[in-house]
């Protein structure tokens, strides 16, 4: 019986797939990336093949994230351009101190840094102030902060706007999904929407009177607590591992929040 094969898709699928996903016309491309539309379109069907730094180039106009671009290379049959490092590699030392430098400096308000995934990498101290009432089993690692965030054993029942923070979240994710086609991220999206919610979420996020951000509302005690949150990433990567780093740091939304932060 001869065993089942599977079509591995060619660069020129692959280039095609990530300029469809960018709105891109092959004329709109090629002038961006100084590449013939003759030329592009002969790789895109399979009747050219483009060299590594052609490919390089187009990955790069189309806003390819490294570990993507190890991928078109590897379908043209040339060697992966970029390293993936762990994070405990002596490499990666200095990457490792610039982050807790940040961490650290951030406190007493938290801060958590994060890989593609979500998973959670690393935190500082006044995190635990977010995690107050949360079901140890959701702090087993490998902890996801969006699971943690929207589980009902996990941040959710303490968030006074889960519906607004949900659809805040969902929608970064999605985004996210779209910008990768990561499988792993796109299961992940499918069980975040499967968890209940018992407040409506908005389509659109709308400021309500004086916001200026969407804010993450948590109960605590007889009060609340309102933060907003700053994203930092390295902004010069050339390794896989560095620039899926994700640093998100919340700050009081309120003077009631940062008296509180600062003394706890």
């Amino acid at each position: 019986m001869q065993a089942a094969t599977f079509d591995q898709p060619t660069v020129g699928k692959l280039l095609r797939s990530w300029r469809d996903a960018r709105r891109l016309s092959q004329l709109e491309l090629s002038l961006e990336a100084e590449v013939s539309t003759r030329h592009l379109s002969f790789v895109e069907t399979g009747r050219a093949q483009p060299s590594r730094e052609m490919i390089v180039r187009l990955a790069e106009h189309l806003d390819v994230p490294l570990r993507e671009r190890n991928e078109l290379l590897l379908a043209a049959g040339y060697a992966p351009a970029y390293a993936e490092s762990e994070m405990d590699d002596e490499r990666m030392r200095t990457v490792r101190a610039a982050v807790r430098q940040v961490l650290a400096g951030h406190e007493p308000y938290p801060a958590v840094v994060v890989d593609r995934h979500w998973e959670l990498l690393d935190a500082n101290a006044a995190v635990g102030l977010l995690l107050e009432g949360v079901d140890p089993a959701q702090l087993e690692p490998p902890v996801n902060v969006l699971r943690l965030a929207l589980h009902p054993g996990g941040v959710a029942p303490r968030i006074a706007n889960l519906g607004e923070w949900r659809a805040h979240l969902l929608a970064r994710l999605r985004r996210q999904v779209l910008a990768t086609h990561d499988p792993q991220l796109t299961a992940l999206l499918e069980e975040l929407r499967g968890y209940p919610c018992d407040q409506p979420e908005p389509v659109v996020e709308m400021p309500g009177p004086g916001e200026i951000v969407v804010p993450l509302r948590l109960r605590r005690g007889d009060g609340e607590l309102r933060f907003m949150s700053i994203v930092s990433t390295f902004g010069t990567p050339l390794d896989i591992t560095v620039q899926e780093l994700s640093i998100e740091a919340f700050f009081p939304a309120d003077a009631a929040t940062a008296e509180v932060l600062r003394g706890a």
